[in-house]
């Protein structure tokens, strides 16, 4: 199970990678003003902001101390992976059993190894993303079953629907990386559906993607798909796939995420391994108990990467939610689990890892007040911690059981606002605005001079969704709700989509490969 459920390297691509032509003029434009819509694409954010911490050194070293302390006397279960056990026991852990304790420093120790920074490979090189350092990569939604679909239904998902959010993401500026399971093609069989997933990232993207980790053998073949589309030599000495690795809280690893983890870590992809949490279930209730254990179960997982294969790149995730201590629902947008993130944050940057956090989280089963309230809490927090990967960024609803079309399309909307926000202040010449500030002088105003002319298409950001006019031209024009103009925006975005260029041979081969998988086994729908 993903961390959508609920309770219940350096060298150039060339080659043969495609390019997409993303054109200029009007389009352009638009996008440099509002980062929302069709146009100019920024491959990643390049914070100019500073993080913010909540911890000082006193605070860090005892959460460190206490997570070294875990991981000795309690110790992380690693269930039905005899191979994971045995290089642990070679390492010098204690292993009796599943359980592995291990000596003090351990952890920290092996992943001296792990890059503090990588570039994530896109088919499209002017695609291509860096993880870690002052980068901040956007991704959307992962796994969510249903979907609401832009005629108000709540449905089992489709990959029909996938290949939509994918489209949409493709299309989005302000998002970077096409994501993962952007939602789970239910009428695809089990088995089957991430050949399916993977072939919707390449042929309707070429933006990077995570590839599957549902099964070890999935894991593989999403690796033999990159090593058509990118050739075995690159995958091999660089990263094209990230990869999300949950820990089974409290402080397990199952054989399946495992699985996954040995085969992409073999490969020299990335994985993000996350302890999916939601504090007073799978934590204790307060924030020092759920860092201590998330930096356990981190420093575990991320560790094991490095024992299969020395160099491979790693991020520390999180996810962590809160519950409700009546009803035992998820919750989400509150303080606490913002302040796991700013800590979270904190530790990766001392252990020199990537971070994963956030993104635009909500409970709300509708795309309204709530859903944007508590989104805009979460995706605040999660800019300001210093997040390097941003999944679930736009899209979640219903505590990450819906991808919802017209959520998708608001949270696009402020994905931009955040990229302008994490461009600081513009302190050049033209930022200090001296000289509009001579021209105007006192009693007079700025809209007519120089500077203002001269500026005024990329002076502020502009929403795509948000509606600044007067009452009686909203009334005009229809009354029209924030939901209701995301989905017109949506259906437009689909409607002039065009995919981007794909090598036709790379396009058979990949074909050709998945038909032969298809037919090697029968339909599984569980």
């Amino acid at each position: 199970m993903d961390d959508a459920a609920p309770i219940a390297g350096e060298a150039s691509g060339g080659g043969r990678r495609g390019r997409a032509d993303r054109g200029g003029g009007a389009a352009a434009r638009r996008a440099a003003r509002t980062g929302g819509g069709p146009g100019t694409q920024q491959t990643f954010i390049k914070r100019q902001i500073k993080v913010y911490e909540v911890l000082d050194e006193e605070g860090l070293a005892l959460i460190e101390n206490n997570a070294d302390t875990v991981l000795e006397e309690v110790g992380i279960e690693f269930r039905d992976d005899p191979e994971a056990l045995e290089l642990w026991k070679n390492a010098g852990a204690d292993v009796k059993g599943s359980r592995v304790h291990f000596p003090r420093g351990l952890p920290r120790s092996l992943l001296r190894t792990a890059p503090s920074q990588f570039m994530q490979h896109a088919r499209n090189p002017e695609r291509s993303v860096q993880i870690g350092g002052n980068a901040t990569v956007f991704a959307p939604v992962y796994g969510p079953p249903f979907v609401r679909d832009l005629d108000g239904n709540r449905r089992y998902a489709t990959i029909e629907d996938f290949r939509n959010f994918v489209k949409l993401a493709y299309m989005a500026p302000s998002i970077h990386h096409s994501g993962g399971t952007v939602c789970e093609p239910v009428d695809v069989p089990v088995n089957k559906r991430h050949l399916d997933m993977v072939h919707a990232h390449i042929k309707y993207s070429d933006k990077p993607f995570m590839g599957s980790v549902t099964a070890p053998e999935r894991a593989q073949d999403t690796v033999d798909m990159c090593k058509i589309l990118f050739g075995e030599e690159f995958i091999q000495n660089n990263t094209v796939l990230t990869s999300l690795i949950n820990a089974n809280s409290p402080m397990v690893f199952d054989d399946t995420m495992l699985g996954a983890l040995k085969v992409y870590a073999r490969n020299n992809q990335a994985c993000i391994v996350t302890p999916f949490i939601l504090a007073g279930a799978m934590s204790p209730v307060t924030v020092a108990g759920t860092l201590t254990q998330v930096l356990a179960e981190v420093l575990a997982g991320a560790a094991l990467t490095q024992l299969v294969r020395p160099g491979a790149p790693v991020l520390f995730g999180t996810f962590a939610s809160s519950i409700s201590m009546q009803s035992g629902a998820p919750t989400f947008g509150t303080p606490e689990p913002s302040l796991v993130s700013y800590g979270a944050a904190q530790l990766a940057r001392r252990l020199g890892l990537p971070f994963r956090t956030g993104g635009s989280l909500c409970a709300s089963k509708i795309p309204d007040a709530q859903a944007a309230y508590e989104s805009a809490n979460t995706l605040n927090s999660t800019l300001l911690a210093g997040a390097n990967f941003v999944l679930h960024s736009a899209g979640w609803l219903e505590g990450g059981l819906a991808s919802c079309y017209e959520k998708f399309m608001m949270d696009v909307d402020q994905l931009g606002m955040a990229q302008k926000l994490a461009q600081g202040v513009d302190l050049s010449e033209n930022g200090q605005a001296m000289d509009a500030i001579r021209q105007v002088g006192p009693g007079s105003h700025f809209l007519g001079c120089d500077h203002t002319q001269a500026n005024f298409q990329t002076a502020f950001y502009r929403s795509t969704v948000a509606d600044n006019n007067s009452f009686e031209q909203w009334e005009a024009e229809g009354r029209k709700t924030a939901p209701q103009r995301a989905n017109e925006l949506a259906r437009r975005w689909l409607e002039t989509y065009e995919a981007p260029p794909l090598d036709p041979g790379i396009e058979d081969g990949i074909n050709d490969f998945i038909a032969k998988k298809k037919e090697s086994m029968p339909d599984a729908f569980t």
